[in-house]
């Protein structure tokens, strides 16, 4: 099983866009992915139109146990999207309250990775959209993953929120003594405007070792696939933004771990 962390200190990004569209691809694929919702605004459980105000349960009493997750507690939390191989666990506003509930409690870090591997047997993939602060949510999401993917606005301030990201992977490896991979991808990329061209030339002069040669651009198709409540694939499996995400989708396989290269070309 392997689990990706899509995680951005900045809102706007991209991040539940991109969670469900590579989620639906590696379903449409065949393999059985889980989609886990950290963010208290709950973007990813109301794209598949599950109200976060009204969600139980909720990823939010995976946190309830002081650290410790119950062997039958995920599997109560997954809900099926409608969708073929896809799931997902939802998030509820009451994830807003954790950071202040688990400020003074051990062992909170390890909640995600715990139930992880409780679920390793039923998914081939986990991903993770999380929250775009620093707290107990997104050190679990890092915790618990073998890869993280960053989506980046090709904007200025998403340019900043990037930086306040690598600065938290600094502090992970530091504090855990493990350096997690990551990848960035430039996202709502226009072309037509001098900010988008310009970001984007930033991005590649800066961090071209980590980042993806290609761009996700600003695509209106994907924004009516989560109106519609579908992964884009389902909605339009020919337009630009699910052709650009099938495209990053190629190279995390090809770019696996060197554990996962035989694997990867089964895919």
């Amino acid at each position: 099983m392997r689990v990706w962390t899509i995680a951005n200190q900045k809102g706007g990004v991209g991040k539940t866009t991109t969670t469900v569209t590579l989620g639906g691809l590696l379903a449409h694929a065949g393999h059985r992915v889980l989609l886990v919702d950290l963010d208290p605004h709950g973007s990813l459980t109301s794209y598949f139109n599950v109200n976060p105000d009204e969600l139980e349960p909720s990823s939010f009493l995976l946190f309830q146990n002081k650290g410790e997750v119950p062997a039958n507690l995920p599997g109560q939390l997954i809900q099926s999207t409608g969708q073929p191989r896809l799931d997902f666990i939802g998030a509820s506003t009451g994830l807003a309250v954790l950071e202040r509930q688990s400020a003074s409690a051990g062992g909170m870090g390890l909640v995600l990775k715990r139930t992880t591997q409780i679920l390793a047997r039923d998914y081939d993939y986990i991903l993770v959209d999380t929250p775009p602060i620093l707290g107990v949510l997104l050190v679990n999401s890092i915790a618990a993953c073998e890869r993280i993917i960053i989506p980046v606005q090709t904007e200025f301030l998403a340019l900043k929120g990037l930086e306040r990201m690598l600065r938290t992977l600094a502090m992970v490896k530091l504090s855990q003594r493990r350096e997690v991979p990551y990848l960035i991808v430039p996202t709502l990329f226009d072309r037509r405007t001098h900010a988008s061209t310009q970001s984007l030339r930033i991005l590649r002069t800066t961090y071209d070792q980590h980042l993806w040669a290609g761009v996700i651009a600003v695509d209106t198709r994907l924004r009516d696939a989560s109106r519609a409540g579908v992964p884009p694939h389902v909605f339009d499996p020919l337009s630009r933004g699910v052709q650009q995400y099938a495209s990053l989708l190629n190279y995390l396989h090809r770019s696996a771990l060197p554990e996962q290269q035989r694997e990867a070309t089964l895919l």
